[in-house]
């Protein structure tokens, strides 16, 4: 569901960004197994993947080496972290970055931001996707938890959901406390390293509290329909349980 969302959501700003059919240089940061950047690669971009977790990435390579020859040479993963873009990768370099699920790891996620931001050419899409701090109350109200909603209004911080899940990159481990991030700041941040907001999405409006065993409904092309439809429709996309931010490098 998330990937796929995210997949459209970002097929939709590029293809209003970049001519059709221009291949484009791709960062991927916090690539987990690689979804988003083989999919890119499988559409004709060029592709670069960083990734710390070395169970990630061991996972991204085996799902590369069962791709074809031309895709494979369009991949080049890196074993790296987010904050040391600079080291590996020239200012300007890329079209188009991405950092999906990352940022809730991080304390501080204003000097990653403006190290993606530096690794873009002018006009370039740079693609975050975090956890909702202006919707934290809501898994914990629809549940039923009370006190935990109530605690949810005061902060950023949060408990994940007693699951493993990527999140569109790197994934969330259990029992591990992470961070949410506001529209409002996140839109202030990227205004301040000049790749200001463009569009912005909700991801997991209707499904953040589906159980995990769920499986796939029969109607699995309405539930995306709707989410899709939610995900940029207000007030919806203002309580979804992930947004999808897109800026572009002026």
């Amino acid at each position: 569901m998330r990937q796929e969302l995210v997949a459209r959501q970002l097929d939709e700003q590029i293809a209003g960004r970049f001519p059709v059919g221009r291949r484009l240089r791709v960062l991927d940061v916090g690539m987990g197994q690689g979804t988003q950047a083989l999919r890119l690669a499988r559409l004709g971009h060029q592709v670069t993947g960083v990734e710390r977790d070395a169970t990630m990435i061991a996972a991204a390579r085996r799902a590369l080496a069962g791709e074809p020859e031309g895709i494979r040479a369009r991949v080049r993963l890196v074993e790296g972290d987010g904050h040391d873009t600079g080291v590996h990768f020239l200012p300007g370099g890329f079209d188009v970055v991405l950092c999906h699920g990352v940022l809730m790891y991080v304390e501080e996620p204003d000097p990653l931001v403006a190290g993606l931001a530096r690794m873009l050419a002018p006009g370039g899409l740079l693609s975050l996707l975090v956890r909702n701090g202006d919707a934290l109350a809501m898994r914990p109200g629809l549940s039923g938890d009370w006190a935990g909603a109530l605690a949810a209004f005061d902060t950023t911080a949060y408990l994940p959901h007693p699951r493993t899940d990527s999140n569109g990159g790197t994934p969330i481990r259990l029992g591990l406390d992470v961070r949410a991030d506001r529209l409002s700041k996140l839109t202030a941040t990227l205004a301040g390293i000049a790749a200001p907001l463009h569009a912005w999405y909700g991801v997991r409006v209707f499904t953040d509290t589906a159980a995990d065993d769920a499986g796939t409904p029969d109607d699995l092309e309405t539930l995306l329909a709707v989410e899709e439809r939610a995900g940029r429709t207000d007030p919806y996309r203002g309580v979804a349980a992930l947004l999808h931010l897109c800026g572009v490098r002026g």
